[in-house]
């Protein structure tokens, strides 16, 4: 049997992307064979200490047999043996405060810059000091901050200040001595969503800070409106392929134990939701199609749409978060669309040297960006 191609007949973006699907399944289904065909590691037998530790043992019991009987040698090998078998326990660490799961006394607390914490409480408590709290980071809570100062305000409320800068964005543990109470200070969830977002599209810029996708900056910022329809598609896109690439790694990738597939799959997740909505623009806005040209199907193999799926799944960020990065990394990828189409239709009204004409002018225009979001450096969106 062969395959004849009619001199008529083409091969349409519809069958190219089927069939890459069906690549993919392939792919899939045959490294769940290869995995299921894969021998199981033999188990210990229940009782049987392992090789390694019964063979140390054996060692150090001969050994103290071949000393002389009367030795320090002998006596210090014959202990050894002896504890072998053993197991010593750490001596716990001494509660500084009674253990309690519950809040009590203390309601809420709220870090004020730099070095304060406003703590709310249920009922007015007598006679605070310094010595009545112990403050911890969920980074180190064996090592408390010093509780410099307890200042009243109010009959509920008091005002602690602490030895050490505080950063807003970090998780916290608030104890009190008498009542028993304890509460953990933790940003809220909105804020660090917020933050998330802020941050990928200010602070870590990908174009302006990372300098990925720079073929489609380049190529779309000629003109506002095209610059402005490619930053909605664009974002459009990163939050579909994020959401679609973090349910399959998440559900499908991850059980299975398929990560070094990741790259393969989310290009091609990239390249299904990037032809769905190339037909979509197509059908319905024919002439924004036309001024996209060829740098809608490079949003297929645009670093910046496959480094936030890899991002979100080398840090194992959930749902939420999947969605904040994707979302910042989209909307700052059409800030630096506009910002870049308005000051290169001002370029074209100047007198520009012809050696600086097209691209030398907008290479220069981008690192003049790119030195002005370096003062997003530092900060802190929860102060």
């Amino acid at each position: 049997m062969r395959l004849e191609i009619q001199p008529g007949s083409r091969l349409t973006s519809v069958h190219a992307a089927v069939v890459l699907l069906g690549a993919l399944a392939a792919l899939l289904l045959a490294a769940i064979v290869a995995r299921g065909d894969a021998p199981s590691p033999a188990a210990a037998t229940p009782g049987s200490a392992p090789a390694g530790l019964a063979t140390a043992a054996g060692g150090a019991t001969d050994s103290a047999a071949l000393m002389p009987p009367g030795s320090a040698s002998a006596a210090i090998a014959r202990a050894d043996s002896g504890s072998a078998g053993a197991t010593v326990a750490p001596p716990a660490p001494p509660a500084a405060f009674p253990l309690t799961s519950t809040r009590g006394a203390l309601v809420s607390a709220r870090i004020l810059a730099p070095d304060h914490l406003r703590v709310k409480l249920s009922r007015p408590v007598a006679n605070l000091g310094p010595a009545d709290f112990r403050f911890t980071s969920d980074r180190a809570p064996d090592v408390p901050i010093e509780v410099r100062s307890v200042e009243p305000q109010g009959a509920d409320r008091v005002l602690l200040g602490v030895g050490e800068r505080l950063d807003a964005s970090q998780a916290y543990l608030l104890e009190l001595r008498d009542p028993p109470s304890r509460l953990p200070v933790r940003p809220a969830p909105w804020a660090l969503l917020l933050t998330a977002v802020m941050s990928a599209a200010l602070l870590n810029n990908f174009v302006f800070t990372r300098y990925l996708g720079l073929c489609i900056f380049f190529g779309v910022t000629r003109r506002r409106d095209t610059s402005i329809g490619m930053g909605i598609t664009f974002t459009l896109v990163m939050i579909g392929t994020a959401m679609l690439s973090w349910a399959l790694y998440t559900w499908a990738m991850l059980p299975l134990k398929l990560k070094f597939l990741q790259v393969l799959v989310f290009i091609g997740v990239v390249a299904v939701v990037v032809q769905f909505l190339d037909t979509m623009l197509r059908k319905t806005h024919a002439s924004l199609h036309r001024k996209f040209g060829i740098y809608l199907v490079l949003i297929t193999t645009n670093c910046i749409i496959l480094a936030v799926p890899l991002l979100n799944a080398a840090s194992g960020a959930g749902p939420a978060e999947a969605v904040a990065l994707a979302l910042g990394s989209g909307l700052g990828f059409a800030l630096a669309l506009f910002l870049m189409s308005c000051a290169r239709e001002k370029v074209e009204l100047a007198r520009v040297p012809q050696s600086f004409s097209g691209l030398p002018i907008a290479f220069a225009l981008a690192g003049l960006f790119a030195l002005a979001f370096m003062g997003f450096s530092g900060l802190n969106f929860l102060r």
